[in-house]
């Protein structure tokens, strides 16, 4: 078989440019003789690709001069307690929380000082964002804290909520460079990369200049501290070098492809297809009020588990591939990230549509 649709949600779809010239590259990484996988992160060759990644993430994104670009290790997971142990001066840390990861970050902080769930939308299975306009911020939270998309069950912030002066700490990880963004308007924004960036084992964390500070709780490890990393330029130990090495190619392919309001104009166009069709299937209908719709992950059912796994296994004959529901929800789930082309998501739509056709 050859490249199927790869429609994960992580691990997942990287653009086809990006692994032929990784390939090319293999071997020997612009005549050092070596791989990327082999070099030292000491040497000029990875210095330059090191640099020229946070460049052209900067350029991207628009990363003003008073954030800095961390390229760190341990994924988003590990930020779950780096963000509390960074920035919990007060040990109060507010969280909405409206989905499994937000869930376990705020599981986490609690460890750490008094952290409090200020809104939610458990209540009716994360199937929403709830109102974020006014909410109960507490007057001594050193922060306030999201997860921006919420992969599992295919939820976004389209509207970033009134923090009323705090800091937003946001975990970007299923929609970070899937569309433009106000990096201003966030003390932290961090996400894995292994979505919509680049392979497993990177994350990256922009974190504005005054929140890397030496006093932090005294519990921090010396890796956690983003102080620690930051004055190192990311290499305070051996950092994930190759997938440093992939995500600096993936930013100059987005750059290539025109930017990241290219990539929204493609991402709408790509989603609705699929949502279009939703809203109007007789079989199959998605699980999230549709103003908080993510552009990122289309989870949907059927309403019978038989004919979900059913349609999975039918769809994987045919080279749609990871479908599947996350395990805590079931049904299933399309994430169609920038590198999924349009194309893949028309022949997932055809599929439903012969599948719907024989089994009305």
């Amino acid at each position: 078989m050859g490249r199927v649709y790869n429609f994960s949600a992580g691990p997942a779809v990287l653009p086809e440019e990006v692994l032929q010239e990784a390939a090319a590259e293999m071997l020997d990484y612009a005549g050092t003789g070596m791989s990327v996988m082999e070099m030292s992160h000491r040497s000029a060759a990875f210095a330059d690709i090191i640099e020229s990644a946070e460049a052209d993430l900067r350029e991207l994104v628009g990363i003003p001069d008073n954030y800095r670009v961390l390229f760190l290790q341990g994924g988003a997971s590990q930020q779950f307690a780096a963000v509390p142990m960074n920035l919990m001066k007060n040990r109060v840390a507010d969280y909405i929380v409206t989905g499994s990861w937000a869930k376990k970050a705020f599981k986490e902080a609690k460890i750490y000082g008094d952290a409090r769930a200020i809104a939610s939308s458990e209540d009716e299975t994360f199937s929403y964002i709830p109102d974020c306009s006014d909410l109960p911020v507490s007057e001594d939270a050193d922060y306030v804290y999201i997860c921006e998309n919420n992969t599992i069950y295919g939820t976004k912030f389209h509207t970033l909520p009134n923090t009323k002066g705090k800091d937003l700490v946001a975990d970007v990880s299923s929609c970070f460079l899937s569309e433009p963004v106000d990096i201003t308007k966030y003390g932290v924004m961090y996400g894995g990369a292994q979505k919509n960036i680049g392979p497993a084992g990177v994350v990256i964390s922009i974190v504005r200049d005054d929140l890397v500070r030496d006093d932090v709780l005294e519990c921090t490890p010396t890796m956690l501290k983003w102080k620690t990393q930051a004055d190192a330029n990311s290499l305070y130990n051996t950092p994930p070098a190759y997938g440093i090495y992939i995500c600096g190619k993936v930013f100059k392919w987005l750059k290539a492809q025109g930017g990241l309001d290219a990539m929204k104009e493609r991402n709408v166009e790509k989603a609705a297809l699929l949502y279009d069709y939703l809203d109007e299937s007789a079989l199959f209908r998605g699980t999230v009020r549709k103003e908080d719709r993510s552009l990122m992950n289309v989870p949907f059912v059927t309403g019978n588990a038989d004919l979900d796994a059913e349609f999975v296994a039918e769809a994987k004959k045919v080279g749609l591939e990871n479908l599947k529901g996350h395990r805590s929800v079931g049904g299933m789930r399309a994430s169609i990230y920038n590198a999924m082309p349009k194309a893949g998501v028309e022949a997932l739509v055809a599929f439903m549509k012969e599948f719907e056709r024989t089994h009305a």
